[in-house]
């Protein structure tokens, strides 16, 4: 029996530097909650009123500020090893495009026509049947239901309702399951089909009884039915289990408020970046266990437990500043490459990589990454993630710097005032780009086309 033994190389972060990175990651209501559970479980925290604790806490008398140097340095020299890694440094332009994707999508959600659209591959459809396929989910709602009938369909397409029934069959079968339906009762006789229940109470009362259902009327239904009452209310029971709104799950969801973190003013000529900390409790050591340890007759024990949670404290608020100035440099990054965004909208974003902000604020990129994650901010254009801010972009024929979030966004403004009789086709659109100065290929057009979730020109044609 051969014996071997594999060596391998893991970063091991110590316990503070991990919560550091947690602090660092939190949008603002986590962070919240993390302080709250913290103040609960250290006695030697307090809060303060917010005046007392505007400037930067005060350097601890002991060793906190090398112990902190120490940890972020063990980490810096961690990321310098991999850094020196080949598989690393020898990012081709493929790599680099492929991990600017990943952190641009990070934080975006899958809309229910994208998540159908998704399926479409794995059923073997042809060409002629994608494109009808994509034509009928483009008219599935975000509930879920289509809001128009294939006779409806046939008669503004051409295309036999026969097929178009057929693709309906096809798109009933995904996921989630009840989708495509026309109505209510169609959504949960689908639902009921795919548990094998044809043949149950519950599908022969939505099948002929929703509407009595619907007003509870059981004993009516019992009697139409020939059953007792307590069977029917065991069905209601079982039928209430089902979802009349299969497609909400991908629906954003309205109680999910969202709390900037930063706001951007315009005060006189200039923008101004603001912190909105008041959302956070300060934080400060009480002054009683400070107390307890200068007194000579407290036991070595308490003193330790003391000490520790002090020690602890004091690395908390400390990684709190450290947060606030972190998200406060990117900000102001933010602010002054993007002031033509600010003034204007949209179609004068800039492109801007997080590699850029990191060199510019003298932090790792993954420090750029973590901070803004999940992080808002609040500017005269409205309330915008922070990631939003982050992507690649063309150069035009002036030689000017332009997002791709500017292009597609000119892509979505020339479709909008298109001949609904004779949309724009792909190639038109690469044309008029051209003539704008905006060089963009085919490819890409009909790529970014597809994440706006606008169908080809000949499924936009109206006859």
């Amino acid at each position: 029996m051969q014996q071997t033994q594999n060596l391998s190389m893991q970063q091991v972060l110590a316990p503070q530097l991990q919560q550091s990175l947690v602090i660092l990651q939190a949008p603002m209501l986590e962070l919240r909650n993390i302080v709250q559970q913290e103040l609960q479980t250290n006695p030697v925290l307090e809060e303060e009123a917010p005046e007392a604790s505007c400037e930067e806490p005060a350097q601890p008398a002991d060793d906190f500020q090398e112990e902190f140097n120490q940890l972020a340095k063990l980490d810096e020299e961690w990321r310098e090893y991999m850094s020196q890694n080949s598989s690393y440094n020898g990012r081709s332009d493929e790599d680099e495009e492929r991990r600017q994707f990943f952190f641009d999508s990070i934080a975006n959600q899958e809309t229910l026509q994208q998540h159908l659209i998704g399926q479409i591959n794995s059923v073997g459809l042809s060409k002629s049947d994608q494109r009808l396929a994509e034509l009928i989910i483009g008219n599935i709602d975000d509930n879920g239901f289509l809001q128009t009938n294939p006779e409806e369909m046939s008669a503004n397409t051409g295309v036999a309702a026969s097929d178009l029934r057929r693709l309906i069959e096809i798109i009933q079968s995904f996921h989630p399951v009840g989708v495509g339906a026309l109505d209510l009762r169609e959504c949960l006789l689908i639902q009921l089909r795919r548990q094998e229940k044809e043949k149950s109470l519950e599908y022969l009362i939505i099948s002929k009884h929703l509407d009595e259902l619907g007003k509870r009327r059981f004993p009516e239904i019992a009697r139409r039915l020939g059953v007792t009452v307590d069977q029917v209310q065991q069905a209601a029971y079982s039928i209430a289990t089902l979802d009349p709104k299969p497609g909400a799950i991908f629906a954003p969801d309205p109680n999910n408020y969202v709390l900037p973190d930063v706001s951007v003013e315009k005060i006189g000529d200039n923008y101004t970046v603001m912190l909105n900390g008041e959302q956070i409790p300060h934080l400060r050591i009480s002054n009683a266990y400070k107390d307890i340890m200068s007194q000579n007759d407290s036991g070595g024990d308490v003193k330790d437990y003391i000490r520790d949670k002090i020690r602890s404290g004091k690395f908390l608020i400390k990684s709190i500043h450290q947060r606030q100035q972190t998200i406060s440099n990117i900000a102001n990054q933010i602010v002054s490459r993007q002031e033509e965004f600010l003034e204007n909208g949209t179609a004068y974003l800039r492109p801007m990589t997080m590699v850029q902000i990191a060199e510019a604020v003298g932090v790792h990129e993954t420090t750029v990454s973590r901070a803004i994650s999940g992080k808002y901010i609040s500017t005269p254009q409205g309330v915008f993630e922070m990631r939003y801010f982050f992507t690649p972009g063309y150069q035009t024929a002036t030689g000017e710097s332009m997002s791709n979030t500017s292009v597609k966004e000119a892509i979505l403004d020339l479709i909008k005032s298109e001949s609904a009789i004779n949309p724009l086709s792909d190639k038109d659109i690469v044309s008029i780009l051209s003539e704008r100065g905006i060089p963009i290929a085919r490819r890409t057009v009909a790529k970014y086309r597809n994440e706006l979730n606008i169908l080809p020109s000949n499924m936009r044609k109206q006859y």
